[in-house]
């Protein structure tokens, strides 16, 4: 141990010497190319913005060479939007998709990405050679590319993704029906399709699937004494019944879908 410790230091000694009597220092040489390529990214960067702006109008069917300029206006309301990451997360988006277990998941987001950050952030003091010729460095070199394969798979994986809208929630309304016992209410059926595609599950729970935010309630026994009537009123217009958070679904569903989710609702009185 003291002898390769002794090796590594008469090592970096050289490397000193070599630097000074051969080498440049920081100040200038680096600094100014630091300084040139800062000046280039910026300018690339300022140019783009420059031709996005003055090529697309405002018009979002009539984008520019970069894009449109403004898209359409959020809705708060829609029912067919499917929420997708910026391109340099893709692979990390299709790696989530291999480990959709919930008992994996934990591995997917965290144990993966955490063995390889840390693999990272330690490979500068696992290996301390001053070889820099790649034909003598073969595991520095099948280690990268397998990483780029890897990173580039998923990613391609991820941006080619096919996705339906909600499909693991539509997989779990046979088991909805069948615990509220609504397997035979054809109108139920075809709003709890709706509950589970339309992005309900947002702010709402459901026989422990969804998420509770803003407030809004677990609904799995909201149907203990009210009618189907009600819910399709309350969901075409929740500011009538005092809830200034909740999206006016009646602008974005018909008739028919709010009795099909105030059916689904109603027959929602708690599992049993």
């Amino acid at each position: 141990m003291s002898r390769a410790l002794d090796e590594r230091r008469a090592a970096f000694q050289r490397y000193k010497e070599d630097v000074k009597e051969r080498g440049k220092p920081f100040y200038p040489y680096a600094m100014f190319h630091d300084t040139v390529m800062s000046l280039v990214v910026v300018s690339v960067i300022i140019g783009l913005a420059v031709i996005w702006k003055y090529t697309a109008g405002e018009d979002p069917n009539k984008p520019g060479w970069l894009g449109p300029l403004y898209a359409e206006p959020a809705d708060p309301g829609t029912t067919n939007f499917v929420p997708r990451p910026d391109w340099y997360f893709y692979f990390l988006f299709y790696l989530l998709r291999i480990f959709k277990w919930p008992n994996t998941v934990i591995l997917g987001t965290v144990g993966i990405p955490t063995v390889c950050l840390v693999l990272l952030l330690a490979l500068p003091f696992l290996d301390v050679r001053r070889e820099r010729r790649l034909l003598r460095r073969p595991v520095a070199i099948v280690a990268a590319i397998l990483t780029v394969l890897s990173m580039g798979v998923l990613t391609y994986k991820g941006a080619t993704a096919k996705e339906s809208l909600g499909s693991e929630t539509l997989a779990a309304v046979p088991t909805w029906a069948k615990r509220q016992g609504f397997e035979n209410n054809k109108q139920a059926l075809a709003g709890a399709k709706l509950f589970a595609t339309a992005g309900c599950e947002q702010c709402h729970t459901y026989l422990g699937t969804g998420s509770s935010n803003l407030g809004a309630p677990d609904l799995s026994a909201i149907g203990k004494g009210q009618q189907a009537a009600f819910f399709s009123q309350y969901v075409s217009n929740p500011r009538k019944f005092g809830n200034p958070v909740m999206p006016i679904y009646g602008e974005t569903f018909d008739k028919t879908q709010l009795d099909q989710l105030g059916a689904f609702l109603a027959a929602s009185k708690g599992p049993h």
